[in-house]
């Protein structure tokens, strides 16, 4: 669905009734908050998929041992603190005492090893870590080791990342097959899932966990004290903005997660409405191709298409015309991050004529290129329109494959060919902090089978990662780093296309907004 469709109507939403809401005992609107999230919660297990979403819902269900602040530095979170020995070989961390479990049972040692093993199954950084890991040790019910055949120069910043970060959950669930979905969500954060009450596309409900133990630290970002004012929080699902919009303007939700950009003057026009940048270092918009399968498999088709995107297309289409909120980024390291070394102009010329004399030249025989593509998430879905319409200006055989976000991250798990349910290209959007190097990144690994979606296999890619990783000094890192980002373009492992900044909206009688990577629901509370 184009960006101006989603638009379409938005007077008349904006006019129309209100949304039917339940009655509240008095003094009920000050315990429940109410938010509009980017898109539906079809996943919940914030370990097997990288969606952003899930990942939003996982800070509320579960908590970290170690947590980064807002200068990106590792703190203590469930973990008291930890010990290093062996010269860096061995590491013993002891968790806080009284942490318990949403399901009353106190959180164990034995707890944080099955969690910290299933993780490093699914996440890249993870995995990085498993290559030097010799034994996981339970010590006891507090303590718990990893032992290393290696020194891991960079294990607090594992344990603290942002994005996708190694949430602990009780040991029971963290033994289940980390290529399927934990079949309940019991962890130790703030809130509680209320499963009786989810309605995938519709709702999700958390409740407050009384015997959370917040850290007397203030909150920065996922580190601090996560000390939750509400009592329930309810998620409404409202993929039409113009619904959302109204829903926001009549007070019927209280925090809409992700504007569109078209609607933000007459946000902004609203005083009992605030607009917030919370995340200054913005998002990456990216088109990730299916390496499996053709014709992606084709090295020279995909940089057919790598020289054809116009960045600029992609971030009008899906931000507007301000921009002041987008930039283009032709490069795997996003603008304002350590690695990012100028625009690769050379390998992303946004040439049509140079791409189609690529594509002639590559032996592309009309092989069917699938595009699927979500209707209901307005910053992807045009997205892949551009696309579609670029492919074909291009002289490829498209089908567009138009679903619900839920769907497309399904079917992105799929590695078979198109005629038997799979895909040729997806598009998403991800935070510019947590692709801003080769540990954190997905979109520059060449991990093959075991990596993200598309499958990108390259032993030179993984060799640089670990370049970086085991480097002596910044230089050392800084020249890895940007080797790496060029060898994953060339190959195009993934196409950027471009960067953006979000302006969440929220009713002014809110306090406590907190910056960061993701919308945190703790320190909030109602004027």
């Amino acid at each position: 669905m184009k960006r101006r469709t989603f638009l379409k109507g938005a007077a008349a939403g904006l006019m129309a009734p209100a949304l039917a809401a339940p009655a509240f005992a008095q003094g009920a609107k000050s315990t429940l908050l109410k938010f509009a999230p980017q898109a539906n919660l079809s996943a919940l297990d914030p370990i097997w998929t990288t969606a952003t979403v899930t990942n939003n819902h996982g800070y509320y269900v579960f908590d970290t041992l170690y947590g980064a602040d807002m200068d990106f530095k590792p703190q203590p979170q469930m973990a008291e603190g930890h010990e290093v020995a062996n010269d860096g070989k061995t590491w013993r961390i002891t968790l806080r005492e009284g942490l318990t479990f949403h399901d009353g049972t106190p959180v164990r040692a034995a707890d944080c090893v099955a969690s910290l093993k299933r993780w490093c199954q699914r996440d890249s950084y993870g995995q990085l870590l498993a290559k030097v890991v010799e034994n996981w040790q339970v010590v006891d019910e507090r303590n718990f080791e990893i032992r290393l055949t290696r020194a891991f120069p960079t294990m607090l910043d594992a344990l603290a990342k942002v994005d996708s970060p190694p949430f602990i959950m009780p040991e029971r669930l963290a033994a289940t097959d980390a290529a399927k979905q934990v079949p309940e969500m019991v962890g130790s954060g703030p809130y509680r899932f209320a499963a009786s009450e989810y309605v995938s596309g519709s709702r999700v409900v958390y409740e407050k966990f009384a015997g959370y133990k917040p850290r007397a630290e203030p909150p920065s970002r996922n580190a601090g004290g996560k000390t939750g004012h509400f009592e329930r929080i309810e998620w409404q699902v409202l993929p039409d903005p113009a619904t959302a919009a109204a829903a926001l303007m009549k007070g019927e939700i209280d925090w809409w997660e992700r504007p569109l950009t078209d609607l933000q003057p007459m946000l902004a026009a609203n005083p009992e409405i605030k607009r917030e940048a919370t995340d200054m270092s913005g998002r990456m918009a990216i088109m990730r191709l299916n390496h499996l399968q053709a014709p992606f498999d084709n090295p020279k088709v995909r940089a057919a298409v790598r020289m054809a995107v116009n960045q600029e297309d992609y971030m009008r289409a899906t931000q507007g015309d301000d921009t002041s909120l987008w930039q283009t980024c032709r490069s795997l390291w996003p603008r304002g991050t350590p690695y990012y070394a100028g625009e690769q102009e050379d390998l992303m010329p946004q040439s049509l004529d140079k791409a189609k004399a690529a594509l002639a030249a590559s032996g592309y025989n009309g092989e069917k290129v699938v595009v699927i593509n979500p209707t209901d998430f307005p910053d992807i879905g045009p997205l892949g329109q551009v696309t579609g319409e670029l492919l074909q200006r291009l002289g490829m055989n498209v089908q567009m494959a138009d679903s619900d976000w839920g769907t497309v991250i399904q079917r992105r798990g799929s590695r078979e060919s198109v005629d038997k349910g799979g895909w040729s290209i997806f598009h998403t959007t991800g935070p510019a902090s947590g692709w801003s190097n080769p540990a954190l990144s997905v979109l520059v690994r060449g991990q093959g089978a075991k990596g993200w979606f598309g499958w990108w296999d390259s032993a030179g890619a993984e060799k640089l990662a670990e370049e970086w990783l085991y480097a002596s000094d910044e230089a050392g890192q800084k020249k890895a780093a940007v080797a790496l980002a060029r060898l994953a373009l060339e190959n195009v492992a993934t196409i950027p296309l471009g960067q953006f900044v979000i302006r969440t909206a929220y009713r002014a009688n809110l306090t406590g907004m907190l910056p960061g990577s993701a919308p945190y629901p703790w320190g909030l509370r109602r004027a």
